[in-house]
Order: structure tokens, then C-alpha cells, then sequence
């Protein structure tokens, strides 16, 4: 799997710019087991101590928050640091339980645990935008719940990424003070009315200062192109197939399959590489400190090593020059790309994936890596 983290290629690069980084993972790690289960233990040793989670469900019971209580019963006071987990296709907030856990054990003190309910199972197939749309909702809801909160991180998993990816320029820079004024009190009871309109909300998700965006095996590239889809074996004729047939998947599907350009407006997913008028997709992105894309390097059958690392074929390295990481060894490449003129962001895509859009011929992979956004990739 492969992790790309935005802004510094270098260690001694500003934060304020952030970082993207790949990470490559291979999941064949039967030498490593042994290792990998002293270092658990070890790592079980140094954890700080906590009561117990608690999981508060919402009105409609399927989306909750995973919070540290201590051993009472009570809430940590006033945790400042929201996560929001999201789910891909055909999934749930369920699919995330395990992992919420697992970042509160580690971070028991400042974190609070979303898991997005409001796009999982049959609602997945509605689209990029509109799940983009009630995900940025969501965010607003949970923000009520928790007035505390000032920072927001975002975990995607395969097409959750996607939809992640567009919730965030929803909530770009977007005053939501009279939202948060109404309903629970919030401004009332904490600030004037005044000084919550008054907020600054330049740079902010939300509001809030936005900390990590990770995706896990997201198909940034989409499926359409040679080898996006492992599971055709890299049979042209299958690929072909699978695009003409992509109104199967609804909505969704055709955003992924780059077949929903019309009236002269390229695809969902190439608009999603820059900014517009309407909808700032590069600039959300590239507010967030720490931006991370991790890609399977095999074993995954659906979202390719390509799309998830956000690279050309020609571009992913060798296998056999791949390391395990000596703490991570399931992690066995790093890489932090460098920055471009966001200028030629629609100008080019792979040959392998071109598009027609109506536009003429559209270089997907070429303007992702063009936006003006620093890469980091780790592989897996």
C-alpha cells in the first residue's frame, strides 16, 4: 500500500506548506510476523493508561463517535482534535470501528473519533459529489456536538478518499457560524454572536485548522485506463468492457470511469485537480499540514498501485529495489513528490488513460501531479 503526504520533500522544508507523502506497502510480511508482534508488545507497554471508549451513536444509530472516558465514566475534558473516518464502497461507519480504537488508545487525550455514517451501503452509488455534499454536512452536525473541538483530520479508505476529497472544498474556507449558532447553543453559550460571525475562516475547514488528510487505496486516477483495475489482469478487452458498462455502478460508476464529461465540462474527478470559481479542490487540499496516500503495492484487486499513488505506470518503482521499513515493515517505499506549476494542471493525462471529454484528449495522472501540490509517496 502507498502513502502520499503533501508539502515537504524534505525534512528541513516549511510546515506551514505542508507535506505530501506515498507510502508503499506490501502485504506479504511472513518473515516480519514474529518482529511485528514484539514491537505490539512493546508499543502495548508505553500507552498511556484510560478508563474505557465510549461510543455515542447519533439520532439515525448508524454513525457514532469514539471518545476516551476514564474510569468513571467521564468525559476527557474538552478534546480540541476531530477525526473524520470515511468508508468506500458498499461500506459503513462499522467498517472503521476497529481503527477509531486504535488511534484513541494512542492518542487518548485530544482526540475525538467520527465514523461518517451518511454514505454507506446502496447511498455509495450516488455519486462523487452528492456523498461529498452530505460528508461536508455531516462534519457540520458533529461540530455542533463538539464546540470544543479546533482542529479536523480526514482518513479515506478506496472511494471514501474521493468523497473526502470533495467535502473538504465544500467546506473550504466556508463560514459556518450561523450553522453552528443554531441548534445547540454554541456561540450563545461560549462567544458572542458577533465575534462567531467574525471568525476568520481563511485557510480553515470548517473552521477548524485542518491537520492530516489520509487516503487508503483511493483510485485518485480512477479505474479507466490500462491496469487501473488489477482484477482484468490487464486484458484491454475487459477494460473497455468495464468502462462502456460503468453506468452499472450508477453515478458513482461514471465518475470513476471518467465517463460523466458533458456539455463541454470535463469529468467529476478532473475538475477535482484544481480550482474553480464555484469550489476550491486544490486549495482545501493544500490547507491541510499533512497530506498522506497510501497505495497497495499487490494483493489488491480493485484500485491499482498507479491511481492510488497518484503516478504514471512508468513512474512506480521497481519491486525489487523496494525495502521493508525498518519500524513499519509492511511499509516499503517512501517517497515525497515535488510541487509543479498548477498552469498545466489540465493540459495532459497518460496516455494509457486519456479521456474524451468533449474537450478533446485529457491527461488525468498529468494534471493531478500538476496541481501545484506536493506529493509524498509511500508504498506497501
Amino acid at each position: 500500500m502507498a502513502s502520499v503526504e503533501s508539502e515537504p520533500s524534505k525534512v528541513q522544508e516549511s510546515v506551514e506548506e505542508g507535506t505530501n507523502e506515498v507510502v508503499e506497502l506490501n502485504n506479504k510480511t511472513k518473515n516480519t510476523t514474529k518482529k511485528m508482534k514484539k514491537n505490539n508488545k512493546k508499543k502495548k507497554l508505553s500507552l498511556p493508561k484510560f478508563g474505557c471508549f465510549r461510543i455515542e451513536h447519533d439520532a439515525t444509530g448508524e454513525g457514532f463517535d469514539i471518545e476516551v472516558v476514564d474510569a468513571s465514566g467521564h468525559h476527557r475534558p474538552n478534546p480540541t482534535h476531530l477525526i473524520i473516518m470515511v468508508n468506500g464502497l458498499i461500506g459503513s461507519a462499522h467498517n472503521w470501528k476497529y481503527a477509531a480504537k486504535q488511534f484513541l488508545k494512542r492518542y487518548p487525550y485530544d482526540a475525538i473519533v467520527h465514523c461518517s455514517k451518511c454514505n454507506s451501503s446502496m447511498l455509495t452509488f450516488d455519486g462523487v459529489d452528492v456523498m461529498g455534499d452530505r460528508l461536508a454536512e455531516e462534519v457540520i452536525s458533529v461540530i455542533k456536538r463538539h464546540p470544543s473541538v479546533q482542529k479536523i483530520s480526514f482518513i479515506g479508505h478506496s472511494l471514501g478518499g474521493l468523497i473526502a476529497r470533495y467535502a473538504i472544498a465544500k467546506l473550504y474556507e466556508r463560514d459556518v457560524s450561523k450553522e453552528l449558532s443554531q441548534g445547540n447553543g454554541h456561540c450563545e453559550s461560549q462567544i458572542s454572536i458577533q465575534e462567531c460571525r467574525d471568525r476568520k475562516y481563511e485557510g480553515k475547514i470548517a473552521g477548524l485548522e485542518p491537520i492530516n488528510f489520509i487516503t487508503s487505496a483511493t483510485p485518485h486516477l480512477g479505474c479507466r485506463g490500462h491496469k487501473q483495475v488489477p482484477l482484468f489482469c490487464g486484458f484491454r478487452s475487459l477494460e473497455k468492457t468495464a468502462t462502456r458498462l460503468s453506468w452499472f455502478l450508477r453515478k458513482t460508476g461514471k465518475h470513476l470511469f471518467l465517463t460523466d464529461g458533458k456539455n463541454g465540462k470535463p469529468p467529476l474527478l478532473l475538475q477535482m485537480v484544481r480550482d474553480s470559481e464555484d469550489i476550491k479542490f486544490m486549495s482545501a487540499l493544500r490547507s491541510f499540514k499533512r497530506r498522506v496516500a497510501y497505495a497497495n503495492v499487490r494483493y489488491d484487486q480493485l484500485v491499482g498501485w498507479s491511481t492510488s499513488s497518484i503516478r504514471r505506470r512508468n513512474e512506480l518503482p521497481k519491486r525489487q529495489h523496494l525495502q521493508r521499513n525498518k519500524n513499519y515493515p509492511h511499509i516499503v517505499n517512501v517517497e515525497t513528490a515535488k510541487p509543479t506549476s498548477v498552469s498545466s494542471v489540465a493540459d495532459q493525462v497518460p496516455s494509457e488513460s486519456k479521456v474524451s471529454s468533449g474537450l478533446g484528449k485529457i491527461d488525468l495522472e498529468e494534471g493531478s501531479q500538476h496541481s501545484g501540490l506536493r506529493l509524498q509517496r509511500s508504498d506497501r
